[in-house]
């Protein structure tokens, strides 16, 4: 299943993986990485973060959204959501604020 998501990346998630994936600061990111039953849109195993890019499909699945958060910070990991125009707007800013919250959490 992640291994076919990889390939179908929406246009926000292709550009910030384009960034992450230079390990920024050393900061290493798996994309469309499984994680229990779902698959997280990034994961940063040192820092035990997901990051997550939420478009507009996000808007209608807000429940679903939080009860899946819940999960992945009931077995330790930390969710960061970014929205899918802030991708698109600036996505230096958003992949620097990312690396610093990973950075923070070491």
């Amino acid at each position: 299943m992640a291994r076919g998501l990889r390939r179908v990346l929406s246009p926000p998630e292709v550009l910030l993986w384009q960034r992450l994936r230079l390990r920024p600061a050393g900061v290493k990111f798996r994309r469309q990485h499984p994680v229990g039953d779902y698959v997280a849109d990034f994961y940063a195993p040192d820092a035990r973060m997901i990051v997550e890019v939420d478009g507009l499909v996000h808007d209608a699945r807000v429940e679903r959204d939080a009860l899946r958060d819940e999960w992945f910070r009931g077995q330790g990991f930390v969710v960061v959501r970014v929205a899918a125009v802030d991708v698109l707007k600036d996505v230096d800013a958003v992949v620097d604020g990312v690396v610093r919250l990973v950075l923070a959490s070491r």
